[in-house]
């Protein structure tokens, strides 16, 4: 029996159990393989001593009219069994555990592997249940269908092909880092899930690459990742004088560099954190050079970011991924729109509005593009809408501020005040009634401009002259010209 109790000690040491769940496993056993033998409804108890072994007893009470033989006992039968006993004690009936045969014996075993294995699942997952997110070296140690189990060294866990990046493959022997995912105590298998393709696997290793995160200098804010494509981190520093994306890039980028290999080669943005959301989805949204950002909804995270038509492709990325690492990383919904797109939809949504001159004329008189959209979006698309607005009535506008009012006005004022400009000169311009010559016969006809050119000073002088035959002026001879005439003095007397 000693054998017995050796062996239920060794089997809790390799499952890191208690030697009593073990015991209490042998016990339930032993009980469930007596009733299936004995086939009565007797109460059974098992008893354990290091020297008598394992010992099964057959529980009845004592009583003076007995009503159920298999759970009552008279006392002269109990007497003869327990001499002290008296009515109403409890008295216990050896059983051969001998007799309890191979089949009872089997089962014995299948509920004690099965309390054993709850009792290691319920270790396991009191020991890893706080561990998750954790850095874990791990060995591959075989390979089940499309999925890895790895050894713990304590337990196995299981890496399940969604969790692994695709640029990696692995074999039996490997040596892996990944992260505690998840603690499953009704599962099956391994209870504990690792991965290689989770953010945290990213966060750990700039933990243990990069000193200021350690310390918490500098603090990783968000992490988006594909796993196998790109990741994107947004870190903050705590110091002004250390620089945050400098201190994860490291010299001549080596910091960075280790992690890149330990990914497979997956490419890294490293961004700076900022708590304005146009200035984090200016950085979130690199390499892609943006023009403008605009908050459509601030309390539902909704913006529209606007890039230069060339900007367009490298905004939105390979598939889409660019703009949507940069959605998750911020946690807003992101619009991408080329300049052509926004000025298309502007146009649209003006001429949907009303007929008139389309607010986007004011962008000419120094109004900005961001607040043309706002008053767009508030259904104010015409000038003389907005002309007709009380700064009150602008200011109801979702994006419109004091400052924006104050802009609109001198824009409005501006744009009325070129008008009028450009329609007084027209009016001062009007053709003046012809000068006219009344002839001999009493006829009125009209005086043309007649221009004169003075030989001895170059002097041009204009005035008024008949048309037709008029007598020349002593002094000299009018020149035959429609329309203009010379005036050329008489040479000199000899």
């Amino acid at each position: 029996m000693d054998s017995i109790y050796q062996s239920i000690e060794i089997l809790s040491k390799e499952k890191g159990i208690d030697a009593q769940i073990v015991l209490d496993a042998v016990k339930d056993a032993m009980l469930l393989a007596a009733r299936k033998h004995f086939r009565t409804n007797e109460n059974y108890e098992a008893d354990f001593s290091g020297k008598e072994g394992l010992k099964l007893f057959a529980v009845k009470t004592v009583v003076e009219d007995i009503v159920d033989p298999a759970m009552e006992m008279s006392l002269a039968e109990a007497q003869r069994i327990d001499k002290t006993a008296e009515i109403g004690s409890v008295v216990r009936i050896s059983r051969p555990t001998e007799a309890l045969g191979r089949i009872s014996a089997q089962t014995a075993k299948q509920v004690i592997f099965q309390k054993v294995r709850e009792a290691e699942r319920d270790t396991i997952y009191r020991e890893y249940a706080d561990r998750v997110g954790e850095l874990v070296n791990t060995t591959i140690k075989r390979v089940e269908g499309l999925d890895l189990v790895v050894d713990l060294g304590k337990t196995e866990a299981r890496l399940p092909k969604r969790e692994q990046s695709r640029l990696e493959s692995f074999s039996t022997g490997d040596r892996v880092r990944c992260v505690i995912k998840l603690v499953d105590k009704s599962a099956k298998g391994p209870g504990v899930v690792v991965s290689r393709a989770d953010g945290d696997l990213v966060r750990r290793l700039f933990e243990q690459e990069v000193p200021e995160i350690y310390d918490g200098t500098v603090i990783i804010k968000a992490c988006a990742r594909e796993a196998g494509e790109r990741t994107k981190i947004a870190v903050q520093s705590r110091d002004r004088d250390v620089d945050s994306v400098g201190a994860c890039v490291g010299m001549k980028g080596m910091r960075v560099q280790s992690i890149i290999r330990e990914l497979r080669g997956e490419k890294i943005d490293i961004i700076e954190y900022s708590e304005d959301a146009v200035s984090f989805a200016t950085h979130a949204l690199s390499p892609a050079k943006i023009t403008r950002v605009n908050i459509l909804e601030a309390e539902e995270r909704h913006m529209e970011v606007i890039v230069d038509d060339t900007q367009l492709s490298l905004a939105i990325g390979k598939r889409g991924q660019n703009v949507r690492l940069a959605a998750k990383l911020m946690g807003w919904k992101i619009d991408i729109k080329s300049e052509e797109e926004k000025r298309q939809e502007m146009q649209n949504a003006i001429s949907l509005l009303s007929t008139g001159v389309p607010v986007s004329v004011l962008i000419d008189y120094g109004l900005a593009e961001s607040t043309v959209d706002a008053l767009v979006h508030g259904d104010i698309g015409t000038v003389e809408k907005v002309g007709s607005m009380t700064p009150e009535d602008l200011e109801a506008i979702p994006g419109i501020d004091g400052q924006a009012v104050a802009h609109i006005q001198q824009a409005i004022n501006s744009y009325y005040g070129q008008e009028y400009a450009a329609e007084t000169p027209a009016a001062e311009e009007a053709p003046a009634e012809p000068e006219t010559f009344e002839n001999q016969e009493g006829v009125e006809t009209p005086v043309e401009p007649v221009t004169a050119v003075m030989p001895d000073s170059g002097s041009v002088e204009s005035f008024p002259e008949a048309s037709g035959e008029a007598p020349g002026p002593e002094t000299g001879e009018m020149a035959e010209d429609s329309g203009s005439a010379t005036i050329v003095e008489p040479a000199e007397q000899g």
